[in-house]
C-alpha cells in the first residue's frame, strides 16, 4: 500500500531529477553537484565516473560555451524503500555543436539510484543506457525563429 509519505519522497525525488538536468542545461556546476553525494557513481551509455568530483569536472569541462544541450525526462518509475529508492526514467535529448554544424537527437532509459541524507534526497549512482541516436549536420536541417510565443494567436 502506497503511503502520503512514499507519495512525499516520489515527488522529493521527481524535483531532484529535475533539478539536476535544469543545472546540467544552464551549466550551473554547483547546483548539478549538490545533485549527488561525494561517493555518487555514474554510466552513461560506458562513459563512467568513480565519484562525484570526476563526473562534475567532466561535465564542466566537456559542456562549455558554445554547446547547447536540452535533457527532458518523463515517465518515471520510482519505488522507494526506506532512506533509499531506485528510479527509471525515459529520456529525451538534443545537443548542438554550432561550432561543428552538429546535431544529436537521442533517447535511453536512465536508471537513478537514491538516498536520503539530512539535506534532502541525492544521487547516489545514475546512468543510462541509449536506445538511438541521430546525428544531422546543421546545414540539412530546417530553420526555425520563434519571435514570441504565442504573439497573434488566438
Amino acid at each position: 500500500m502506497t503511503t502520503l509519505e512514499d507519495l512525499i519522497d516520489v515527488h522529493d525525488i521527481s524535483q531532484l531529477k529535475y533539478r539536476y538536468l535544469r543545472c546540467l542545461d544552464t551549466k550551473d556546476w554547483d547546483g548539478f553537484a549538490a545533485c549527488f553525494v561525494p561517493e555518487a557513481t555514474a554510466d552513461y551509455n560506458g562513459l563512467t565516473f568513480a565519484d562525484r568530483a570526476a563526473l562534475v569536472d567532466y561535465m564542466r569541462t566537456n559542456l562549455g560555451d558554445g554547446l547547447i544541450t536540452l535533457h527532458q525526462v518523463h515517465h518515471p518509475e520510482i519505488t522507494v524503500d526506506g532512506d533509499s529508492a531506485t528510479g527509471r526514467w525515459y529520456l529525451e535529448d538534443k545537443v548542438v555543436v554550432e561550432a561543428f554544424r552538429f546535431q544529436l537527437e537521442g533517447a535511453s532509459f536512465y536508471e537513478d539510484r537514491y538516498v536520503r541524507t539530512p539535506e534532502g534526497w541525492r544521487v547516489t549512482h545514475t546512468g543510462y543506457v541509449r536506445t538511438h541516436e541521430v546525428h544531422h549536420h546543421l546545414d540539412d536541417t530546417p530553420r526555425v525563429k520563434v519571435t514570441g510565443a504565442g504573439q497573434g494567436l488566438h
